[in-house]
C-alpha cells in the first residue's frame, strides 16, 4: 500500500529521522509530539506539565489539520509520561480535548526518559472517514 508523508509548518519539525505523520489509506498515523514550540523550535514550560501537556495537543492538532483531520477523527492515542503521579493533571488537560462521545482508546505509559527530557509525549491514529 502506498503512503503519504505528512508535514505541517504549525507544528514543530521533526529532530530525527522521522516523519511528523504518515498516511496509508484512510489512516493517519502520527508521530509522537512533545511541547515545542513550531515557530521558535524551542520547548515550551520548562518542565510544567500542564503547559507541555497543552502544548503537545495544539501540535497534534496542527499535524492533524495537515491531513485535513481533527481530534475527533483520532481512534487511538499512547501517552509516555516520566511521572505517573502527573498522571490526573495530564489527563485532565486531555480529557479538555477530548469529549466522551469521541474519546479515542489510549494507552498511558511510564518511561524513564523522553526526547529533550520532557514530561509528556503523545502520539495518535486517526482515520479518514
Amino acid at each position: 500500500m502506498a503512503h503519504t508523508i505528512l508535514y505541517s509548518p504549525a507544528a514543530p519539525a521533526p529532530i530525527g529521522p522521522y516523519s511528523q505523520a504518515i498516511q496509508a489509506g484512510n489512516t493517519v498515523y502520527v508521530s509522537g509530539q512533545i511541547a515545542l514550540d513550531a515557530a521558535t523550535g524551542q520547548l515550551t514550560g520548562n518542565g510544567d506539565v500542564v503547559v507541555e501537556t497543552h502544548q503537545v495537543m495544539r501540535n497534534l492538532q496542527a499535524v492533524l489539520a495537515a491531513a485535513g483531520l481533527t481530534l475527533r477523527d483520532v481512534v487511538k492515542t499512547s501517552i509516555f509520561v516520566i511521572d505517573l503521579g502527573n498522571f490526573a493533571l495530564i489527563n485532565e488537560i486531555y480529557g479538555s480535548y477530548f469529549t466522551e462521545d469521541y474519546a479515542p482508546a489510549r494507552e498511558t505509559v511510564q518511561v524513564s526518559r523522553l526526547p529533550k527530557d520532557v514530561q509528556v509525549e503523545i502520539s495518535c491514529i486517526a482515520v479518514k472517514a
